[in-house]
């Protein structure tokens, strides 16, 4: 009984790690979104430093998921939650990798030649604001232990990957149009291509998360919902 009872604290704590990293990637996510759009040098630079903190999270999550599955061999629900865990560390790691890949264009001295029309013109808010509804809504999912809302999470991902063709095309034509700014074009499109990743990654998690909670597994599957 006192190996169950710690096997539940440690589960806790494991779900508390992963509740923490996941805010702070959000954070990130949000504070990168506020510097790109708003040219924001010193928020980039916050974003740019606070990337070491989410290394962190992700190499505790996974010794700790590794420890807990060496000490208590789980199975069932139990042991698919550890290993969801230990994929979406990885998959919010990367995602904090591309915000901070983002910030750091904020902070080049040519970025500040990109005008807001092209930002408008590629619609980049829009993919910004699909991708950190993606990312919350998940955490939501797991924390409530509810997948409703994988389907409509999934299908977002979809909305990016759509705003991310559209924005090559345009962008293909820009610099064609525009061809003195040819630098600050492929610039722009590095920004579209970490968006559309950031999609996929928020796609990985709510996978992850159904197959912890509803023992579902999404990935490669044509239909996702």
């Amino acid at each position: 009984m006192e190996n169950v009872k710690h096997s539940e604290t440690e589960l806790k704590e494991l779900k508390e790690e992963m509740s923490h990293m996941w805010r702070l990637v959000l954070s990130q996510l949000q504070k990168c979104k506020e510097a790109y759009l708003n040219n924001d040098i010193e928020i980039a630079r916050e974003v740019i430093s606070r990337e070491k903190r989410v290394n962190t999270f992700e190499l505790k999550i996974d010794s700790d998921c590794e420890n807990y599955i060496a000490l208590f061999a789980p199975v069932a629900v139990d042991l698919r939650l550890v290993l969801s865990l230990m994929k979406i560390s990885s998959a919010l790691e990367r995602i904090a990798d591309f915000a901070e890949g983002i910030a750091m264009h904020v902070t080049k001295e040519e970025y500040h030649s990109i005008n807001t029309k092209l930002k408008e013109d590629l619609k980049i808010e829009s993919m910004f604001d699909t991708v950190i509804s993606m990312l919350s809504d998940s955490f939501a999912a797991l924390e409530s232990e509810n997948t409703k809302l994988s389907g409509k999470i999934l299908q977002k991902d979809d909305e990016v990957d759509k705003l991310f063709v559209e924005g090559k095309k345009f962008l293909a034509k820009y610099v064609k149009e525009e061809s003195s700014d040819s630098d600050c074009a492929l610039d722009t499109m590095l920004i579209l291509r970490k968006l559309e990743r950031i999609g996929d990654h928020c796609s990985n998690t709510i996978e992850e998360i159904v197959f912890y909670i509803d023992a579902k597994i999404l990935k490669h599957s044509k239909n996702r919902e």
